[in-house]
């Protein structure tokens, strides 16, 4: 921090160790030799990280998303993409009337979108399906892709795709041989956050599942409030260290500021 002074350094420090604070004890109950959830442990043991896979319920739940991650990311950055750029270079009437209208849920709570999505689902015969997750992580994941491309698109330097198309290069050929390749960084870090999100959204999917179709998120808030054994716990610390490995695998490729779009002045 240059030139923040000590005062703002020490506050910096604690909100730090506040926020860290979460997974350094769920870390801790990971590693307990306890048959149950106690802070601090008795003892330290890994026991509980060769029996995840024991645990059936939580595998399914895990296979689950891992299989609807990925079909949500591709749709998201399909639609968010396609969406931030027809409102990026386009200029009509009520554009930014859509925009607003495509980031709606970003400012509604979790609870009240899921809740209102089970009620439009159940009415078609879809709640509790795998369609229902879909659709129910695109509503978040997609506003979220817009939002990104949206300012990748503006920071862009116009006089690069207008040389191309004073050279004769057809708008399509614009798009892909200029235009993507160069926002290739937040497309990235756009589908690892859509990706993510798949892992995070439990409010949503809470609504969405029926005990065959279960996702990762509502399983691990099943297993904290029906049982107090650390398996839970054993499976967050892995959760954590994949999530991180997504940022720094975007940080070492691309840089993390270029990936979200923050390339400085």
């Amino acid at each position: 921090m240059k030139g923040s002074g000590p005062l703002l350094t020490v506050m910096a420090t604690l909100i730090l160790l506040v926020v860290l604070s979460p997974i350094a004890a769920v870390s801790i109950l990971a590693s307990s030799t306890e048959h149950f959830m106690a802070f601090p442990p008795s003892g330290y043991s890994l026991r509980s990280f060769p029996e995840l896979p024991a645990n059936e319920p939580l595998l399914i739940s895990v296979w689950l998303s891992l299989k609807i991650a990925p079909l949500v990311t591709v749709l998201s950055l399909l639609i968010g993409t396609s969406a931030a750029l027809v409102l990026e270079k386009l200029n009509f009437l009520g554009r930014d009337a859509l925009l607003t209208f495509f980031l709606a849920p970003l400012l509604l709570p979790a609870l009240v979108l899921g809740l209102s999505l089970m009620n439009l689902l159940t009415s078609v015969r879809l709640s509790g399906t795998i369609p229902a997750l879909v659709l129910g992580h695109l509503i978040v994941t997609v506003p979220f892709v817009i939002r990104q491309m949206n300012s990748a698109f503006s920071a862009l330097p116009k006089e690069v795709e207008v040389a191309a198309a004073t050279l004769g290069a057809k708008p399509s050929r614009v798009i892909f041989r200029i235009t993507l390749p160069l926002v290739m960084p937040s497309l990235i870090a756009s589908a690892a956050l859509s990706f993510l999100l798949c892992f995070d959204k439990a409010a949503i999917s809470l609504f969405l599942v029926r005990a065959q179709v279960t996702a990762l998120p509502v399983e691990m808030m099943n297993s904290g409030h029906g049982r107090a054994d650390p398996f839970i716990a054993a499976l967050s610390p892995l959760v954590i260290v994949g999530t991180l490995s997504i940022v720094l695998l975007i940080e070492r490729l691309f840089g993390l500021a270029r990936a979200i779009g923050n390339r400085g002045t």
